[in-house]
């Protein structure tokens, strides 16, 4: 009886869940946030075209890192738990192959044994599917939030300044939309500073 493609098969899921589950959050955390300019002061005129850098807003914006914080939290207790139930199939599995070529039980025993890990095998997939799941909705809500938030304030905000439009843009060694500009037309600092402002008010107003 030859379980070897069992074995590998949930090895190599458990290791796919969890490169896939991590992988979900890990992305923003590779930048380093560039501090934010001091004193800066927004010279566009009313009616100008400005722009925000949509990076920054992600990485120095206070509610977003602490809703990041509480999604890296269910993302790592999960992904425990997917390792802990894949090492448990892996164990059991190693206990059949053993005991399968010590000689230790029936053909016939040894079959139904078989059948019960291929199943197991078939739940642990299913469990790990969703969760995986789980994991993208969170992350979907988070960014949900985030956006809604910066919606509405840049929406309040254009009420008292009156620019023609306010493009968020995104990305280093060729941003976009938002490829080159004059400085000056950079509100980034303005919108972070408005952002937490308002964040630091509501949190407050919850206690």
């Amino acid at each position: 009886m030859k379980n070897t493609p069992l074995i590998l098969s949930i090895i190599a899921l458990v290791a796919v869940i969890a490169f896939g589950i991590i992988s979900l959050v890990s992305g923003k955390d590779g930048k380093t946030a560039e501090p934010a300019a001091q004193n800066s002061e927004v010279a566009a005129t009313e009616g100008a075209i400005v722009y925000f850098s949509l990076d920054r807003v992600l990485s120095e914006y206070d509610m977003a890192n602490d809703l990041r914080t509480k999604v890296e939290g269910k993302v790592q207790s999960i992904n425990q738990e997917v390792t802990r139930r894949g090492n448990k199939i892996q164990n059991d599995i190693n206990s059949f192959q053993e005991k399968v070529n010590k000689g230790l039980m029936t053909r016939s025993v040894a079959e139904v044994q078989q059948q019960k890990l291929v199943e197991a095998q078939q739940n642990f997939q299913t469990y790990a599917a969703k969760k995986e799941q789980e994991i993208a909705e969170e992350q979907q809500v988070m960014m949900n939030q985030i956006g809604d938030a910066v919606k509405k304030f840049v929406d309040k905000y254009n009420e008292t300044h009156g620019f023609a439009m306010i493009i968020a843009t995104q990305g280093d060694i060729l941003p976009a939309p938002v490829v080159t500009a004059d400085p000056a037309l950079d509100i980034t600092d303005e919108i972070l500073a408005g952002l937490n402002d308002e964040y630091i008010k509501t949190k407050a107003e919850q206690k």
